[in-house]
């Protein structure tokens, strides 16, 4: 039998002092803050059986993969095709002067798609691909993946077989928070969400999501 059950985390809070839009960018890794969310996702599952770890190779997902490492005994197995999308805005500050500045306009003529990034449907595709091999490749118990708000997001949105472009601001996936899938009948089905840092969350500067 494969695994149980796939718990997709999103990273904690990345120190961002500059508040740009980091994307994959190197050098962002967790605030204090965001070790202290991270910590919090574990307890969410303490006591369950967690048999394998994945983490997009990104520094702020490595990072909040740590303390599952540790919890649970396992290695990290960095996934490429769970890392945050492709952004041309990468490092800039997403505020009303980038957004309204006409060298901008051309990125923003079609949020369906998007036209600014890596496309939704290629998201939730490799997303969907990693999970399915990371089901598969275990015998029992549950697998955690450490991945990013947009990636889950579009997982989230595919299996419920709804319209991937939507508003970003109307997203539930909070830092640290906890999207858990199950396989049934040859597809994935959500079954659960879990927000273990909402009492952190209030204290959070959170301005570099996708």
């Amino acid at each position: 039998m494969p695994a149980d059950i796939v718990h997709l985390v999103r990273h904690g809070e990345v120190h961002n002092p500059k508040r740009v839009l980091y994307g994959r960018l190197d050098g962002f890794g967790l605030s204090e803050l965001g070790h202290r969310m991270a910590a919090s996702a574990v307890q969410a599952l303490a006591g369950h059986e967690i048999a394998a770890l994945y983490a997009s190779p990104l520094q702020r997902a490595q990072e909040s993969a740590a303390p599952w490492a540790e919890a649970f005994g396992l290695p990290i197995h960095t996934d490429d095709r769970i890392i945050e999308p492709t952004n041309r805005f990468e490092g800039k500050r997403m505020d009303r002067r980038t957004l309204m500045h006409p060298k901008h306009w051309h990125l923003m003529r079609d949020p369906s798609t998007p036209s600014w990034g890596e496309p939704f449907a290629d998201i939730a595709a490799r997303m969907l691909i990693a999970m399915r091999e990371a089901h598969e490749r275990i015998d029992s118990g549950e697998v955690v993946m450490v991945s990013h708000q947009l990636p889950i997001w579009m997982v989230h949105r595919a299996v419920a077989d709804k319209r991937l472009a939507h508003d970003p601001r109307k997203r539930r996936c909070s830092l640290s928070s906890v999207t858990s899938f199950a396989w049934s009948d040859g597809a994935f089905i959500e079954i659960g969400y879990q927000d273990p840092a909402v009492e952190l969350l209030a204290q959070s500067i959170d301005l570099g999501a996708v």
